[in-house]
Parts: structure tokens; C-alpha cells; sequence
């Protein structure tokens, strides 16, 4: 008897109870696992006293849709997390939203968003990190090791070649081995080596011709057996529904098909969540010997050790309340937020402001009292919080009674005007609307504010020149028609439940802003390597396929290769202090094969206030057999500074530095050279470089 009972034995190995488990399932009983139940739950079997396993959308907080219609934290839009370069941050926030999915009753959040922003145009930019591989694997690794502490699994989306929600159904995405490797598995392949994702959620689209939920090729071989992913694979909701059917997705390695039966749901709804896992299909393909029960135990495997892993058959589930409202998690989404700020421009140290000097405000423009974080707005992301603060709601709170607030620009001593995208409306308007906005259904195709804004802008600058512009956006846009109008530019995101405190304590100076920008603003769209052409982005739509024939020059990469200057480079932004980088030291001058070398660099804030800098280390391969860019990120680290203050940065590197995606060998390689290592503050202000040979 106490053999049997293995699998509920908490003091086991994991693995030992796995195996347990998975002995005393019957085929019907894994049959089972292995679809959901109804929208956000698996099924129980109550007979191994196995409860359900429950999911909530993410990746901004606990989306208030599939966590019992609760309100939640709303944390920062995780492109803004991005922009604060911060790692602890990550670690922070995702320890927070792992809290959070346990007090409501969930196992796992479906989240973080890892893809890589491809184009600015993708609807679901707002909800990613960064066009840069190595910035969007550790940022998004540290979001999944926070998560994970909680013993809550973590879901990192949407796996692969996800980067636009035009056609995302049925699009195919074209692109040669190299470029999956080097840019897109590259990023997955970190936060696996960093931090084990216990979940992992495939895409609609296909690869190659084949869709994501039943593709062999990148759910089995790359994930499964070259980055060794222990983790189980869910669906997107519904993204088995144009797939082969059962036997497909198994032999790929689909653990989960969600959702499951939609019991009093509508029939459309039935439709499009079209099941392919149900018993009658399963048992058909069995019968037909498309598929074996091992081949069942090894989709189903996966669930059970995450199963296991976030205690689920150890406690007991909680009751979700209806309301958390958990201070020192608001307070983390504001200190992320202000740290996400990017000081796009400051002429004549315009910012910060000093409310002693003032006595008039004027806080305008459409974004300046929007409240976002409505149900199903945006998208699956769509965090409904307990009270939400809008940039005019900080500023107002700041000012207290120092300052009078008006409504005519004309009146003010300043003018904070609010401008920026909407985060969507309903998820399912989306598909439909032609509305600009980022949120998650369909993509954005205008670069540059609404119309009726840029028309406000002119009118509140001719009104009262000392307008400061505040964005509220979660993609690069054109400010070139408009930039040299005004005397600042603050580039907030989404920030968040807490961001209008977050604003008001930057423009004040309470807070002074050390953000830097994730992805690459170009000056037109068409300076972008995803616009280069139509085919490229959206693609042929009538073909439905889409050409990633930029290949590795993504971001920055073309930018440095064509030689165009962008009108913000990745890793831009000011700061109200200013720093100087001086000493770049590396520990030795030849690193070997496998080894380690540390590089180290002296900074110092020469500016009056204290502040942050971002150091980002560069790596240029001298000679190489293949083409490879300029310069690739390969680290970085954020460090704080007082006045005068001076601190020596040191970070790690290994040979993985040094390595490209070999089509010849088919695996990552370190050619024997030379390479050239740059440090500064953004990819286009790098003062300080030296040489390192490699040998292997």
C-alpha cells in the first residue's frame, strides 16, 4: 500500500513521484489529463485524489477574467519592466504575481510574454520585453524564477515565431534555420538555462508549414531534446483547433489542450475552441496506431511533474477573494514603474520641476485621466486593479496645495500634456475594430500618434510653449513630427496602477528617471528591418505567409549593418545626473574553450543628484566565417550612484559570448579569433573598448 502512495508523499524527489503517479493513471485517467475541463481548469481525478489545476491569464498581474472576476495588482506593462533593465526587479515582481496566482486559487499564470518585438507594429508588444535576445532572456528569466519561488509554474509565451496577431491563426512564418536559432530559440534557451520554466504555452501560428501545437520539429527536437525543457506545453486557448488532429499534437509532445468542454457555452464559442483531445479522438488514433499509450505517457509526464511541483496534491487550494489588495505590492508596481521611465529628451534641464517656482498646472490630453485595467481590455492581460491611479490623479496628489490646477494651457506655468495608444477594448471588439491600439487580436498599422492628438499637441504648444510631453504607450512611435516643439519628452508605457504617482514624483525630481529603451526607435517605418517591405510585415496575406527575410539583422543589428541612424538607439535614455565610465579591464587576455573571463568597469556619477546607470557590454567579432553583426548585447547591469559617488561594475562572461548559430554543424559555436569587447550607455554610445582573444 505505502508503494502505491509514492506520488502523495511530499518528502520524495520529484521525479520519483512522477513515476508513481504516472503508473497508477489508466489510460482513460491520462486521457483526461491531458484537455482541460472548462476554460481555465484540467479535470480531477478523484480517485488518485488529484484536484483540478487551475491557470489565470497574465502577464501584467492576475487577469481579473480567469481568476474569479478578482481584482488584482496591475503591475507595469512587462515592456516598461524591460525598459528599467533591472533584473532584481523582474525577480521581484514575479515573486509578487506568483503570490497572488496562489491566494486566488491558481496553479500557474500564463505568463511571462517573451517574445521577441520583431516589429513595432505587433499588437502585443506592450506585453514582451525587448527585440534583444539576451535583454528579454534575463529579464524574462527572473520574472519565472520569482514566479517559481512561490511554487507557482510559470508559462512562458508564445512559442515560436509569434511576433504579430495579423493572421496569427493561420500565418506561416518563413525563415532559415540560422535566424529561429541565433534570434528566437536563442531567447527561449536562456531563461530555460537560467530558470527552468515549469510551463511553456505553444503559438497559433505555423513553422515551416506547420502549426505550432502539432509541430515535432520545435516542440520535441528543439525544445524537449536540444534545450532540454522539462516543463509541460499548453496550448494557446484554441490553437489545436486548424491542426492535423490528436495524433499530431501527441507525437510533437503537446501536453495540455486547452480549453476543454464549454459546458453552457455558446455554439461559436464551441466552434472555435474545437477540441482535438478528446477520449473518442484520442482513442480513435490509438485504435488506428497513429499513437501508443507511451507516446501518451510522454505528453502527459510533463503535467505531472508541474502537478507536483506547485504542490498540488501537498495543499490545499485556497478560496479566491475578491479583492487583494496588498500594499507592498503596489508599492513594488510603482517603484518598477518609475524605474521603467524613459527621458526621451530634457532641452535646458526643463525636467525636473521645481514646485516652488510654479504656481499654475495644466495636466491635458486624452491619456491624462484614462483608467486602464478594464476587463478583457488589451486583451488576455487585462489586470483589473483595486484603485487605479492616472497620471492627472499623481500629479494632482503631488502637488497638493502648492499649486492651483487649470484647464487652459495658456494659464499654466507648465503643462503636462498626456498623449499616447489606448491599451484596446474588449479582446474581442479587437478583431474586429480598426481602431489603432495595442492589444492583443489584431496590429497597429499607423507610426505615430492619432491625428487628433498630433493636432492637440500643436494647438497646446502655440497655446503655451513649455509643454512637456507625457506618453502612455507600449510601442515605439514617430515623434519626428513633433519632437522639436516641445522641451521634454517622458515615455512611461503602461505603467501600471501606481504610474501617475510614479510620473508625478519623476517630473518633480523626487525620482530621477533611469529607464532605457528595449527596442529601437526608428526615424521612418520604413528604416525598420521588419518594414523593409509588405511580405516582410504583415506578409502575404493572401499566401498567408510571413517572411522573416531580415534573417539575424533584427532591431539594432540592421540598424548598425545599414548604417542608419535611428531617432532613438536600443538602450537610450537620459537622466537628470550624468556618469562617466572610465578603467575598462578584462580579468585575462585569451579565453578558452568553456572558460569564464570578468569584465569590469569604473563609474561614477559626476552630476549634482544621485541616480542610475544602465552599463551594457557589447561584443564585435573581429573575422568570422559567416556574416554576424557589428555588435551583439551580451550583458548588462544596472548600478546606483550618488553625487561624487564612484563604483566599480563587474560582470561574468563565458564562451556562449562568443557564439553564432552554425548551419554547417547545426548547433552554437565559438569560432578561435579575436573579438573586440564595448561598454558604454546605448548601442550607439560606446566610449570604451578593448581585445580579447579566443581559443578553443
Amino acid at each position: 500500500m505505502q508503494e502505491k502512495s509514492k506520488y502523495l508523499n511530499a518528502n520524495l524527489d520529484v521525479e520519483e513521484r512522477v513515476e508513481d503517479l504516472l503508473n497508477q493513471l489508466t489510460l482513460d485517467e491520462k486521457i483526461l489529463l491531458i484537455r482541460g475541463r472548462g476554460f481555465w481548469t484540467t479535470n480531477s481525478i478523484e480517485r488518485l485524489k488529484i484536484p483540478e489545476f487551475g491557470m489565470t491569464d497574465g502577464p501584467l498581474g492576475v487577469a481579473h477574467h480567469s481568476s474569479h472576476d478578482g481584482k488584482r495588482t496591475r503591475f507595469p506593462a512587462t515592456i516598461g519592466l524591460a525598459a528599467t533593465w533591472n533584473k532584481k526587479l523582474a525577480y521581484d515582481m514575479g515573486k509578487a504575481i506568483g503570490k497572488e496566482v496562489r491566494l486566488t486559487g491558481r496553479h500557474q499564470i500564463l505568463g511571462p510574454g517573451v517574445n521577441i518585438i520583431r516589429s513595432p507594429f505587433c499588437g502585443r508588444n506592450f506585453e514582451y520585453l525587448s527585440e534583444d535576445p539576451i535583454l528579454s532572456s534575463d529579464i524574462g528569466a527572473e520574472l519565472v524564477n520569482g514566479i517559481q519561488s512561490q511554487n507557482i509554474a510559470s508559462c512562458i509565451k508564445h512559442y515560436i515565431t509569434n511576433n504579430s496577431e495579423t493572421k496569427r491563426m493561420s500565418i506561416d512564418t518563413v525563415l532559415d534555420e540560422r535566424t529561429l536559432y541565433e534570434v528566437y530559440v536563442k531567447n527561449y534557451k536562456r531563461i530555460i538555462e537560467k530558470s527552468d520554466p515549469w510551463g511553456l504555452m505553444c503559438c497559433f501560428n505555423k513553422i515551416y508549414g506547420t502549426y505550432g501545437a502539432e509541430n515535432k520539429l520545435v516542440l520535441r527536437e528543439i525544445l524537449r531534446d536540444q534545450l532540454g525543457f522539462t516543463g509541460h506545453v499548453v496550448t494557446d486557448w484554441g490553437a489545436t483547433r486548424n491542426t492535423s488532429g490528436a495524433a499530431g499534437c501527441i507525437k510533437a509532445g503537446l501536453s495540455l489542450e486547452m480549453p476543454g468542454k464549454l459546458l453552457g457555452k455558446s455554439r461559436i464559442a464551441s466552434l472555435f475552441f474545437k477540441s482535438v483531445y478528446t477520449p473518442k479522438k484520442v482513442h480513435k488514433a490509438l485504435s488506428k496506431g497513429l499513437i501508443t499509450e507511451e507516446d501518451i505517457d510522454y505528453v502527459v509526464k510533463p503535467l505531472l511533474r508541474t502537478i507536483i511541483r506547485v504542490k498540488l496534491l501537498d495543499e490545499e487550494t485556497p478560496i479566491a477573494p475578491k479583492v487583494i489588495d496588498i500594499p507592498e505590492h503596489q508599492d513594488l508596481a510603482q517603484k518598477i514603474a518609475e524605474e521603467s521611465l524613459v527621458l526621451l529628451k530634457n532641452d535646458n534641464e526643463t525636467l525636473p520641476i521645481n514646485i516652488d517656482d510654479i504656481k499654475k498646472v495644466a495636466v491635458l490630453g486624452p491619456n491624462a485621466k484614462k483608467i486602464f485595467g478594464k476587463r478583457l481590455h488589451g486583451g488576455s492581460s487585462a489586470v483589473v486593479p483595486p484603485f487605479f491611479i492616472t497620471p492627472y490623479d499623481g500629479i494632482v496628489n503631488f502637488i497638493d496645495d502648492k499649486a492651483e490646477m487649470v484647464e487652459n494651457p495658456e494659464e499654466a506655468d507648465v503643462v503636462f500634456l498626456v498623449l499616447g495608444l489606448d491599451n484596446g477594448g474588449g479582446i474581442f471588439s479587437m478583431f474586429f475594430s480598426k481602431k489603432e491600439a495595442d492589444a492583443e487580436g489584431r496590429d497597429r498599422t499607423i507610426y505615430r500618434l492619432p491625428n487628433e492628438q498630433e493636432r492637440l499637441l500643436e494647438e497646446t504648444v502655440k497655446k503655451n510653449p513649455n509643454t512637456v510631453i507625457i506618453l502612455i504607450v507600449g510601442s515605439p512611435l514617430d515623434l519626428s513630427p513633433w519632437f522639436e516643439k516641445v522641451p521634454a519628452v517622458l515615455n512611461a508605457w503602461y505603467p501600471g496602477m501606481m504610474g501617475g504617482n510614479a510620473i508625478a514624483r519623476c517630473v518633480f525630481g523626487d525620482v530621477n528617471p533611469s529607464g532605457k529603451l528595449p527596442v529601437t526607435y526608428p526615424v521612418k517605418i520604413s528604416d525598420h528591418p521588419a518594414h523593409v517591405s509588405e511580405r516582410r510585415f504583415p506578409g502575404d496575406l493572401e499566401a498567408l505567409k510571413i517572411y522573416y527575410d531580415e534573417g539575424i539583422y533584427i532591431g539594432y543589428r540592421h540598424f548598425d549593418k545599414n548604417q542608419i541612424e535611428p531617432f532613438f538607439p536600443f538602450g537610450f535614455g537620459l537622466s537628470y545626473t550624468e556618469f562617466k565610465l572610465s578603467d575598462l579591464k578584462v580579468d585575462r587576455n585569451t579565453v578558452k574553450d568553456s572558460g569564464t573571463f570578468i569584465v569590469s568597469i569604473d563609474v561614477v556619477n559626476v552630476g549634482k543628484i544621485e541616480g542610475a546607470e544602465i552599463i551594457q557590454i557589447y561584443i564585435s567579432d573581429d573575422k568570422c566565417s559567416v556574416d554576424r553583426p557589428p555588435k551583439e548585447l551580451q550583458a548588462f547591469e544596472k548600478v546606483y550612484l550618488k553625487p561624487g559617488e564612484s563604483k566599480t561594475v563587474s560582470v561574468t562572461l563565458n564562451q556562449s559570448a562568443f557564439e553564432f548559430y552554425s548551419e554547417k554543424e547545426h548547433k552554437f559555436i565559438a569560432e578561435a579569433g579575436t573579438f573586440t569587447i564595448l561598454v558604454g550607455t546605448s548601442s550607439r554610445h560606446l566610449p570604451l573598448s578593448t581585445k580579447v582573444d579566443y581559443v578553443n
